[in-house]
């Protein structure tokens, strides 16, 4: 039992690749999983496709209280490299999608994790499956660590400890806040964590207008002061999500506002000019009807002076058809929490870790990576790309 390099906690994305990495590397590691099987999260990922990384990556394409961080770790592992390492060892060919999205050619994630099974058996690498760690104590060299195996109690001593045992999401996929509270064990400081990447709820008296909406999709230009993306949303019973929707939730904080654009690739104004230039015989409502569903066009009917025909449109009444549609204001309530978000943000302070591998720079031989740590990407494979670049640049210094 003492012969093992490094106990790696969770055979997630991250604890994945750095086991076969280390395994690579000659050396002997432990993997332990609590699920029945490993991958949860990768094997649900992109509908079950599994978007595993994505071309455009940069570390502007993350949240965190210092993004710049992950310089030091993309140096060592690119978006090529995670190409390369998939086709050399699970014969997976990426095909691209929307926004630089990479999914394998055969659209099964169950591939990306087999490429990783085949690795750890190759490599001699042991994986316990069913397996809850209790404890992590640190000794004078190395650490202790208490597991629930089966339901009998065993330790295991370990030169390193690697903490990948991902975030607060999907509970049912196991998450846990497992490495949270080992940092907050060591006095390691976590940057307070909240649900991201997550669809927002619609309370009060706006809540019966979006559910009417429930099942439309838009394209549309979602925007505050910080940040702004194109892509669908969609109306919910309960609120807004769709890919716009989910990427403001990682930058949206509860009692703020946030803007929609529902026409970004029109400019609105232009269009009823030209209108008039023609006669302005259509009314609003029909001149919507080129853009919009008929039912979105009746939901906005409760903003909007539908019947009134272009030639008549007062300027006030002009203005308040381009503030509307290109100018929607959304204040949510709140979000759908843990259970339906894709990623947790913050986590494990990156002031706490060495930018080269990850390291406690409190607690020598503890390392941290993936979703425990207070790096959060954008939702289309940037998490994936992180996770595997953290298992690599760990794996290095086993």
């Amino acid at each position: 039992m003492n012969n093992y390099d490094a106990v790696i906690i969770g055979a997630g994305a991250c604890g994945l690749m750095c086991a076969a990495q280390a395994g690579l590397l000659g050396k002997k590691t432990l993997l332990i999983e609590r699920n029945e099987k490993p991958g949860a999260k990768i094997l649900i990922s992109g509908g079950g496709r599994c978007n595993y990384t994505n071309i455009h990556t940069s570390v502007d394409n993350f949240v965190s209280e210092n993004s710049k961080f992950l310089n030091a770790v993309f140096s060592q592992w690119t978006v090529d490299d995670t190409l390369n390492f998939f086709e050399q060892y699970g014969g997976i060919t990426g095909q691209e999608k929307t926004l630089g999205q990479l999914f394998p050619v055969s659209n099964k994630a169950k591939d990306i994790v087999a490429t990783f099974s085949s690795l750890l058996y190759d490599t001699g690498q042991d994986l316990w499956l069913n397996t809850e760690v209790k404890q992590v104590h640190k000794l004078a060299e190395g650490f202790e660590i208490v597991v629930d195996r089966g339901g009998s109690s065993q330790t295991i001593v370990a030169k390193k400890v690697v903490m990948a045992s991902g975030g607060l999401p999907v509970a049912k996929l196991g998450a846990s806040d497992f490495a949270l509270r080992v940092a907050k064990q060591f006095d390691i400081h976590v940057v307070p964590t909240a649900a991201a990447l997550v669809p927002l709820t619609i309370t009060g008296k706006d809540a019966d207008w979006y559910a009417s909406l429930a099942g439309n999709s838009v394209f549309a230009r979602v925007y505050n002061d910080k940040i702004a993306f194109e892509e669908n949303i969609l109306f919910t019973h309960w609120g807004l999500s769709g890919p716009a929707i989910l990427q403001i939730s990682s930058y949206w904080k509860a009692g703020e506002q946030f803007t929609i654009d529902l026409l970004p690739k029109f400019k609105l104004e232009d269009v009823i000019k030209q209108e008039r230039n023609e006669g302005g015989k259509r009314t609003v409502g029909q001149l919507l009807n080129d853009y919009f569903t008929r039912k979105m066009v009746e939901a906005l009917g409760k903003y909007l002076p539908l019947d009134i025909k272009i030639a008549s449109l007062s300027k006030v009444d002009a203005k308040l058809i381009v503030d509307v549609v290109h100018r929607f204001k959304v204040k949510p309530a709140g979000d759908k929490g843990y259970d339906k978000a894709e990623v947790m943000r913050g986590g494990v302070s990156t002031e706490e870790l060495h930018a080269k591998n990850l390291e406690s720079k409190k607690i020598s031989g503890l390392y941290f990576g993936g979703e425990a740590v207070d790096i959060t990407g954008w939702l289309g494979g940037y998490n994936f790309q992180w996770a595997w670049a953290a298992g690599f640049v760990i794996a290095q210094d086993l």
